[in-house]
């Protein structure tokens, strides 16, 4: 019965991390996306292969933000299954890292 009372305060604990970050998150993003100019047109690079890099490099970020957004919304949905299987990749990792 403790350890159920312990590993909830836990989770609301670690709720209440991430949503706080994720308000600071959007909260910069808006900042900046307020005080800086907006971004050049791909047809203001000097060269096509800086256009080309410029493209890969939105795509890549606009997957890596659509990435944490399906985890974010995966660990919201499932918290203790979350937790359980970072603490068990943690000790893997911790192990292989350690026989060296």
């Amino acid at each position: 019965m403790t350890t159920d009372v312990l590993v909830s305060r836990e989770l609301k604990s670690l709720q209440d991390e991430l949503a706080s970050a994720k308000n600071n998150r959007i909260a910069v993003v808006e900042q900046s996306a307020a005080a800086s100019p907006p971004p050049a047109s791909a047809t203001d690079a000097s060269t096509p292969d800086e256009a080309e890099l410029q493209g890969y490099l939105r795509q890549l970020a606009d997957e890596v933000t659509e990435l944490f957004g399906e985890a974010e919304k995966s660990i919201s949905a499932h918290p203790t299954q979350s937790v359980a299987g970072a603490l068990v990749l943690g000790i893997l990792i911790g192990r292989l890292l350690g026989r060296r």
